[in-house]
């Protein structure tokens, strides 16, 4: 584990000699790891989830300390932290992710002699995580992509923030620590740090995926890396998202007051720092809306994650500002060290008008409230808008608007939300965390809830294969008892 510990150097970037035992290893663990059966490699996913409930008030008491989320925040995270980390194992042991596939032999088939053929997924290789700073439990270390990655079969390379590096370290230590008392191979799990190592990583030919969390500029400059390489790689990025919320006229007048309220709880909850932030709220003129949001919005300042977000929001917000057509409904002071929440004002026509300019995210505390005349002007900002993780509305059953809208919307998001408040991402089994570009580089897939363990894996199809040399999800006797599609 010494090369690890040299990879996790609190100040300075991990060593090309360290990155490159590491791959070493992560490229021999993953060559016995994927050779496991799930119900072998899920006793180790629990046995990670039950150290890192046990180290719980240690690590919530250094995430806070670097990151100032409070321990109520974090204490819920873990929770989910550790939950995903069990489900996980509990759908490996299911077998279902495999989508084993058997068409047996038939002379019959329409199209010609059909020979025996056996489809299933199986593990792409090791993999390179970037965590992430916003969720530095869920989405962290041995977060959500950690853990799916893992449950598919792959070995895992973790690229710590730099915004919480002694927690890295420490969640490095306990996840380390359990894999080994499990017999897991040595290399399974590995944690690097600095910017440089992160490129290296990604374009090495031991990595044959990358998960990504955090900016467009980022993000998109590992996805060229990963993708321009000799044998490009699949990345799963996760990069950008304005969560549009939508609130037709009949909602506004029978629910005004409370849509007010839940979203400016929404849009304000961890400090504006959530990748599912309602950015944009679409309102009613006639409804007056905006004359009640000064009055709802709190004025507390809060600190956020770190110098680069605080710049980073800081410049957002003032471009918007100074864009035509966009007026300061709430003046949170954005450029403080300890902003509170900011609120701008503009009208459907100027969006409309500049999609380009004022379509975009302010990881922070501040939003974007938009005041249309007429409700086909929601049709007309839903076609406008781009990429999203979720878009939401606001309506009520008899809005002839709705169907119309919701159509729309689903072209144009991976989660659509009706009277409901897209902050808060269950971890489930139907979850869908993800969208069209430039919400994620990767549409179709998720990155939270069991489907994650897909991004992980590939189809092989094993045609007139010996029942003996066949992988067990794909046999007759079904040793692993599975569920198997026959035909």
């Amino acid at each position: 584990m010494e090369a690890a510990r040299e990879c996790l150097a609190m100040i300075g970037e991990t060593s090309q000699q360290a990155l490159a035992q590491q791959l070493d290893a992560a490229a021999e663990a993953f060559r016995q790891w994927s050779r496991l059966q799930p119900a072998d490699r899920a006793p180790l996913l629990a046995r990670i989830a039950a150290a890192l409930e046990q180290a719980g008030p240690r690590l919530v008491a250094l995430a806070d300390e670097e990151t100032s989320l409070g321990h109520a925040r974090l204490e819920t995270e873990l929770v989910r932290t550790v939950f995903q980390l069990r489900l996980f194992a509990q759908e490996v042991t299911r077998g279902i992710y495999l989508e084993a596939i058997i068409d047996r032999a038939e002379p019959a088939w329409p199209m010609g002699p059909r020979p025996d053929v056996r489809r299933m997924l199986e593990p792409l290789g090791p993999v390179v995580v970037f965590a992430a700073s916003n969720f530095p439990l869920a989405f962290g270390v041995a977060g959500g992509d950690s853990a799916s990655a893992l449950a598919a079969g792959c070995s895992v390379v973790v690229k710590a923030h730099p915004g919480h590096p002694r927690l890295s370290e420490a969640i490095a230590d306990v996840v380390q620590g359990a894999l080994r008392s499990g017999g897991a191979p040595e290399g399974l799990f590995g944690v690097i740090s600095g910017t440089e190592a992160g490129r290296a990583a990604i374009v090495d030919p031991r990595i044959k995926a990358g998960a990504f969390t955090g900016s467009l500029n980022a993000g998109r400059a590992l996805f060229d890396l990963a993708t321009g390489r000799p044998d490009p790689i699949p990345f799963f990025g996760e990069l950008s998202s304005v969560n549009p919320v939508f609130v037709t006229k009949a909602a506004a007048e029978r629910r005004g007051p409370a849509v007010v309220s839940e979203f400016v709880a929404s849009f304000t909850a961890g400090a504006g720092q959530l990748c599912t932030k309602p950015g944009i709220l679409m309102v009613p003129a006639s409804a007056k809306l905006v004359d009640q949001l000064p009055r709802a919005v709190p004025s507390n300042p809060t600190a956020l994650l770190n110098d680069r977000i605080q710049t980073s929001y800081t410049n957002a917000v003032q471009e918007l500002c100074e864009a035509a057509g966009v007026h300061v409904l709430v003046n949170g002071d954005h450029a403080a060290r300890r902003p509170s929440p900011t609120l701008l004002r503009t009208t459907s026509a100027e969006l409309l008008g500049n999609p380009q300019g004022l379509v975009r995210e302010m990881f922070g505390p501040a939003a974007l409230v938009v005041e249309y005349e007429e409700e086909s002007e929601l049709l007309a900002v839903a076609r406008a808008i781009d990429g999203q993780l979720t878009a939401s509305i606001q309506g009520e059953d008899d809005d002839a608007i709705a169907d119309a809208l919701v159509r729309l919307l689903a072209a144009k998001a991976g989660r659509v939300l009706w009277n409901q408040w897209p902050t808060g991402v269950s971890v489930t089994y139907a979850q869908q965390h993800g969208g069209p570009y430039p919400a994620t580089t990767a549409p179709s897939t998720t990155s939270v809830g069991t489907q994650a363990i897909s991004r992980f894996l590939r189809p092989v199809a094993y045609q007139n294969m010996p029942e003996h040399l066949l992988p067990p999800a794909l046999r007759d006797a079904n040793p692993l008892g599975i569920a198997q599609r026959i035909s």
